[in-house]
């Protein structure tokens, strides 16, 4: 194998493997951004919901109790998560695959009953009382998400007038969701966790694309670059080499002695060629 090709092999074996880098570089940063943007929406969504909710409980909620018998209950009235829930379902309409739930153990509602993965966040609330959230990436419905999570905890009495002895709920609730789950809850116990789910599907397939892009552009680049510098090296290494050692040749059998040898070449090849025009001389003085 000669210069030109195993110059050429080894830049293109270096290229290539610079641009594979490159591509599972890229790929893992185009991630890394999705899943941190994934993260803001959750955030924002989250607070938007606790917002409701608050807002609920500080205005809404003390208005309607002034205007019901205190034995009554309204759920899109009074209940600070059905109303964040039912604003957020109009805003589904808009994302249909982003997904906000109550995630419970044990709840009023059979719609937010946890789901095991959902069973495993919230137990490692519980046993972690200091964690205040809880992120990552799972499989649901058979797409890829990510999810941020914070617990709920009871920290309040009114949380127990609904969730703690059934007899002390409002008629209205046991009507409406039954007697059987949703209640004995303690203070302070971790029962259920807000989960923001946001699909990740569409940004994974973008950073794939993204990456296969910047690889092809790379493998492009590399190989235009390759041969560019067969060329030149064809032109100014290579050739000059072949003709300098035809003339060495020449010169062992005694041949064309007499023409000296013109390079235009610098650098090592002139002055090899300067080198090879004098043993050309020396071997004409030696003759004579």
């Amino acid at each position: 194998m000669g210069i030109r090709a195993r110059s050429i092999l080894v830049m293109g074996v270096l290229g290539f493997l610079a641009i594979a880098v490159i591509g599972i570089t890229s790929y893992q940063l185009s991630i890394k951004n999705a899943m941190d943007e994934a993260k803001i929406k959750s955030n924002i969504i989250l607070n938007y919901a606790m917002a409701t909710k608050k807002y609920m409980k500080l205005v809404q909620k003390p208005l309607v109790k002034e205007l019901i018998e205190a034995d009554r209950f309204y759920p899109e009235l009074m209940s600070g998560f059905v109303s964040a829930r039912g604003t957020f379902e109009l805003f589904q309409e808009s994302y249909p695959g982003y997904i906000f739930k109550q995630a419970t153990i044990d709840p009023l509602n059979p719609a937010n009953k946890a789901s095991k993965e959902e069973q495993v966040l919230i137990d490692h609330f519980r046993r972690d009382p200091s964690l205040i959230s809880s992120e990552g990436q799972l499989t649901k419905n058979g797409e890829e998400v990510f999810y941020f999570a914070q617990p709920i905890k009871v920290d309040s009495k009114s949380c127990l007038r609904c969730h703690g002895n059934v007899n002390d709920a409002p008629k209205d609730q046991i009507e409406i969701y039954g007697a059987e789950a949703g209640y004995n809850w303690k203070m302070n116990d971790t029962v259920a966790a807000f989960v923001i789910y946001i699909p990740t599907a569409a940004a994974i397939t973008a950073a794939k694309k993204l990456s296969l892009t910047l690889v092809l552009i790379g493998a492009g680049g590399i190989i235009l670059i390759l041969l560019v510098i067969w060329f030149f090296l064809d032109r100014s290494v290579v050739l000059p080499i072949v003709q300098l050692a035809r003339r060495t040749e020449d010169f062992s059998l005694g041949e064309n002695l007499d023409a000296p040898i013109e390079s235009g070449s610098t650098g090592e090849i002139g002055a090899l060629a300067q080198a090879i025009e004098r043993l050309r001389i020396s071997l004409i003085k030696l003759l004579k």
